[in-house]
């Protein structure tokens, strides 16, 4: 064998178990490989995962916080016009050199799924070409899914449809939209409609920025649930974000989930940026602006959890650790029971796995052998801990390693840990 991981923890399994690595695929997971491996990894008792996935990223806009200035307000639409001002000076180096990046920074930390939201509205495309060119370039190391995001509307940007198609012909993967941003609630009905017939003209998957506002009249995520049945395009679309959803009363709220569930749309929460950017217009009691993440779930809706922004104008912070993402979502969310700290793990695992359609994800014989060595014994330690991915591994090969740091207080070694809890 290539590779023999041994004493790993695997989710909802008893015990540690070995897992042999031939070529780019898993061929063994047994309680003992007597085989002995090219290349050898003592997990030590910790967890071994499948890679984080990261649904909802903006490579086009990372690294770019304090230029032209920093977001003096943090909010929302200081963010827009600092961009619109960056955006002018974009290039195809400037866009690749960060992308590439920050790719990096989230493969290291065990993320090696991402999708990111490319702006589109822009005659030149620029954005988008970069983009496709990574994804070539970085495929050794992460697997790239590239949506082609309307930043300023469909209907209501000059050429939008055209522009729209021209990036999926150069080879956006991924049809996006943003209807609560076009100038009328008609023009956004008629963009999901635009949506639709372009993601059943080049065969792809929906994935659009939905209701991302505190207004609770801003309700297109009904009509996206419903277009879907009608199009029979369930388990192909996926609504972002649908912060507004906070804001609907009950008896709404309890009715459009019923609809997602039935229609099998996937819900991403990006709870870094919405904690930060929603709720900026409300006094007191503020509204916190995520979605009905916990009553989703629970409703059977397939949620994830995405990184949206690093160190961008809208959130000047993150470094694209999924767990990050992960406990602000679990807190936020009021999800710190047990078993709901676990259903936070799916979200970046499993279920963003659903989200891509990824057939080959998991720790089982013959799945592709990608996966992370966490310096956690468990999913609950992962999150509280932020565990580093110790190894990080991509169709069989090591990409990625951490050294993790060391604390001691007079001698001792201090661990952060209990024996017992969260084992």
């Amino acid at each position: 064998m290539d590779l023999v991981i041994r004493n790993a923890r695997l989710r909802g399994q008893e015990g540690l178990k070995d897992i042999g690595i031939k070529g780019e695929r898993i061929v063994a997971v047994k309680d003992r490989i007597e085989e002995n491996g090219e290349v050898e990894i003592d997990a030590a008792g910790n967890l071994v995962t499948p890679p984080f996935v990261d649904p909802h990223i903006h490579l086009d806009a990372v690294l770019t916080v304090g230029d032209p200035q920093y977001n003096m307000t943090g909010t929302l639409l200081e963010g827009i016009e600092i961009w619109s001002r960056r955006k002018a000076k974009l290039t195809f180096d400037d866009i690749k050199k960060r992308a590439i990046e920050a790719i990096k920074w989230e493969v290291a930390q065990g993320t090696t799924k991402i999708r990111t939201h490319v702006d589109v509205c822009d005659p030149s495309l620029v954005a988008l070409e970069a983009m496709v060119e990574v994804k070539k370039e970085v495929q050794d190391i992460a697997d790239l899914q590239i949506v082609a995001f309307p930043q300023e509307g469909i209907v209501s940007y000059p050429n939008g449809v055209e522009l729209m198609r021209k990036a999926l012909e150069k080879g956006a993967d991924i049809v996006g939209g943003i209807p609560h941003y076009e100038w009328t609630r008609e023009d956004g009905i008629k963009s999901l409609d635009i949506v639709f017939e372009l993601a059943k003209e080049f065969d792809r998957d929906i994935d659009v920025h939905i209701d991302e506002t505190d207004d609770d009249h801003s309700r297109f995520t009904e009509y996206l649930a419903a277009k879907t049945l009608r199009e029979n395009y369930q388990g192909r679309v996926t609504a972002s974000h649908t912060t507004a959803m906070h804001s609907y009363n009950n008896a709404y709220a309890f009715k459009l989930i019923g609809l997602l569930k039935r229609a099998e749309v996937n819900v991403i929460t990006n709870p870094l940026d919405n904690i930060a950017l929603q709720g900026r217009f409300d006094t007191y009691p503020k509204r916190r602006g995520l979605t009905r993440v916990k009553e989703l779930l629970e409703a059977g809706v397939n949620v994830g959890i995405g990184h949206d922004s690093i160190l961008d104008p809208w959130y000047p912070l993150g470094r694209g650790n999924m767990l990050q993402a992960a406990f602000m979502c679990l807190n936020v969310a009021h999800m710190t029971g047990y078993n709901e700290m676990l259903k936070i793990f799916d979200a970046i695992t499993v279920n963003s796995a659903r989200i891509f359609r990824l057939e080959d994800y998991g720790i089982e014989e013959g799945k592709r052998a990608d996966l992370v060595v966490l310096n956690a014994p468990s999913e609950i330690e992962a999150i509280r801990l932020m565990a580093e991915a110790l190894y990080v591994v991509k169709n069989g090969k090591i990409v990625a390693q951490t050294q993790p740091a060391s604390a001691t207080l007079k001698g001792e070694k201090i661990t952060f840990r209990v024996p017992g809890i969260y084992d």
